[in-house]
């Protein structure tokens, strides 16, 4: 199995991010991310990288915590390199912690 990484960025600028959080876009096989992530973000990924979308929007939940949670681990034992986006700091704002 490989490993999920839980990546934040911060107020949203692709500029922003930290450079261990660009280093790990560029190495990912799949991401979900969610409505807060910059497109300009996801420009980092390799063109064969596999991406979900899972926001939350006012009324409609694409997905589960519960559904996301299993495509990280699905996706880790299909050996990818799997990055969760997160606008802001998801160990503040999210459920990095």
């Amino acid at each position: 199995m490989n490993k999920v990484y839980i990546i934040g960025t911060g107020p949203g600028d692709e500029e922003l991010l930290t450079l261990k959080a660009v280093e790990i876009l560029k190495n990912c096989t799949a991401v979900l991310y969610d409505r807060l992530v910059s497109n300009n973000i996801l420009n980092y990924l390799k063109e064969d990288c596999e991406i979900y979308y899972c926001g939350k929007e006012p009324g409609c939940h694409y997905k589960t915590q519960e559904e996301i949670n299993k495509t990280l681990i699905r996706l880790a034992k299909e050996g990818h390199t799997v990055g969760r986006i997160k606008g802001g700091d998801p160990y503040v704002f999210g459920r990095g912690g």
